[in-house]
């Protein structure tokens, strides 16, 4: 049951449509649009029929439900209604409340509306009842919740882990490899007048542009992935939706990231090429 404006209450995904006169209003969540075929905007005589409660069993249908509006619930995949909750004690007796949300004014602490909250249920409830209440914050959900999800996909970063490190190995090998076969050709550059420094610089350059293109080529494959999960697995497979936030800093560093360490990896394989081995490598055509 809602005792405050919907808007504010729930994650809808629209705007709440009004409730025409005579109709009690609902939100559903987004798995019971999928499941069950309730549209906003619309009345569900659905519910209707099955809304039977104890007083009103063998009666007609003590109310016609109207769905305001689709509210996001990552909690339950077998989907959930919401309704105001006057509506709700109005056609089934009950005005009992199992949850309490509350939004402290500016400036007003957590803990001191805490103890104001117990020391009310204490004179109107008694003391067992009281301390049987449990107290918690959207900031203590929020980080309970991450931390939940950061444990699910540890295994995931693992991964990525070793994806870039595999991805470096693979880059240090093909280089290692170019320079086993170009030796001729940098003692050739170092004939012709490169120093040291500047064939290093080719190396790092070309290692730096390849890394670069596997860098952009595994974001927008990254990109393509997510979309698919978001938009397609996600509302398929658990009946909800959520927005796609690309996080743009944390990719252009970890892209950039893996450029620094590609082109150091190049530059490293390539000191052989500027070495002696290459100079002498020429007197083999001689």
């Amino acid at each position: 049951p809602l005792e405050s404006d919907p808007a504010r209450a729930l994650p809808l995904v629209d705007p709440a449509r009004p409730v025409p006169p005579g109709r009690v209003g609902v939100y559903v969540s987004e798995a019971v649009v999928d499941l069950y075929g309730a549209r906003p905007g619309a009345d569900w005589p659905r519910l209707s029929e099955v809304f039977r409660p104890p007083a009103q069993s063998g009666k007609a249908p003590a109310a016609t439900f109207f769905v305001a509006g689709v509210w996001r619930d990552y909690v339950r995949q077998h989907g959930a209604i919401a309704l105001d909750l006057q509506d709700f004690a109005h056609l089934t007796g009950d005005a009992r409340a199992s949850d309490l949300a509350l939004w402290p004014m500016p400036g007003r602490e957590a803990g001191a509306l805490r103890s104001e909250v117990l020391e009310q249920a204490r004179e109107s409830l008694g003391a067992s009842a009281a301390d049987a209440l449990e107290f918690t914050s959207a900031d203590a959900i929020r980080a309970r919740s991450l931390a939940i999800f950061d444990r699910s996909f540890a295994v995931t970063y693992w991964l990525q882990a070793v994806a870039i490190g595999i991805g470096l190995f693979g880059v240090a090998a093909s280089f290692s490899a170019q320079v086993l076969a170009r030796r001729k050709e940098f003692g050739l550059l170092a004939h012709l007048g490169l120093t040291r420094r500047q064939i290093l610089a080719v190396v790092a350059g070309e290692g730096a542009a390849w890394t670069a293109v596997g860098a952009v080529a595994g974001t927008l494959l990254g990109l393509a992935v997510a979309t698919v999960l978001v938009h397609v697995v996600n509302p398929q497979s658990f009946h909800w939706t959520m927005d796609l936030a690309v996080p743009w800093p944390r990719l252009g560093a970890l892209a950039l990231a893996v450029v620094t360490v590609g082109t150091l990896t190049a530059w490293l394989a390539g000191r052989l090429a500027a070495g002696r081995d290459a100079v002498m490598a020429v007197k083999e055509d001689w």
